[in-house]
């Protein structure tokens, strides 16, 4: 599976570049430090999952899933951050993110069973094309 990792941190970029790598079955696709950043590479690379911080410099992680979410609709978008006040309700939900995790609790163990409650085992444009 195809992840983008959206973070202003280039030391979380980094540990989640080698946490995607121990993760079976999944592949760094690309890595941006701002949620403008985000939104277009997702729509270039039209990863399998994003892994979205929620504190970024321009637009926040929220609005950058709002605006990813419509072009692919099918894409797992996971909102990830250090602070325990990110999580505001259900604005993840209402946002298009399926989860919210701890930048701490990310593990690949995690990666594997979010993207099993949540992802799909090939994208129905993407299995057409031959990918």
């Amino acid at each position: 599976m195809r992840v983008l990792t959206v973070d202003d941190h280039a030391a979380f970029r980094e540990a989640a570049r080698a946490l995607i790598s121990a993760t079976e079955g999944f592949v760094s696709v690309g890595e941006v430090a701002t949620g403008e950043e985000g939104v277009a590479a997702a729509r270039r690379l039209r990863p399998d999952l994003v892994l979205m911080d929620v504190h970024l410099p321009d637009i926040d992680g929220y609005e950058a899933a709002r605006r990813i979410e419509p072009v692919d609709p099918g894409v797992v978008i996971v909102l990830v951050s250090a602070a325990d006040d990110a999580l505001q309700g259900d604005i993840p939900a209402r946002c298009g993110a399926s989860a919210f995790v701890r930048k701490e609790e990310l593990r690949p163990s995690l990666i594997q069973q979010l993207w099993a409650r949540h992802g799909r085992l090939a994208p129905p444009e993407r299995a057409a094309a031959g990918e």
